[in-house]
């Protein structure tokens, strides 16, 4: 239970602007992001939204299920905006930098002009407790 959660708002995305609109694109980047990370991808979930009725492309929500938790994203290409989430349980060992990691490729990825990103420890275990 124990872990990083990472949280970010990229705003004023200036990178090929697909990656906003192209789940299918969007899917295999970050399942490629988490690998190069060396976190393990159990599963993923990619949906288009459709073009809006003034003809904006519509954006797109996903997510990479791990077995260490979770990568999470949604864009707003009218906005050129991405909400990402990114948690790593720490279990079998620190995946800390494995999430910092995974964050900045996708800043590369999506070249924001302005990041707004939060990092918590999530459920810290006392010393000498455990289930039982």
């Amino acid at each position: 239970m124990n872990g990083l959660h990472l949280s970010a708002e990229f705003h004023g995305c200036t990178g090929e602007p697909t990656w906003l609109t192209d789940a299918q694109r969007l899917h295999a980047g970050c399942v490629q992001v988490v690998r190069a990370a060396g976190l393990q991808a159990v599963g993923a979930v990619f949906h288009p939204f459709p073009a809006s009725a003034t003809g904006q492309p519509g954006g797109v929500t996903g997510v990479v299920l791990l077995a260490e938790s979770h990568l999470a994203l949604h864009t707003w290409p009218e906005l050129a905006a991405v909400t990402l989430d990114v948690y790593v349980c720490n279990r079998s060992g620190d995946h800390s930098a494995q999430a910092r990691q995974v964050m900045a490729a996708l800043e590369r990825l999506f070249q924001p002009a302005r990041v707004e990103q939060r990092a918590v420890m999530r459920g810290a275990i006392a010393a000498g407790s455990g289930p039982g």
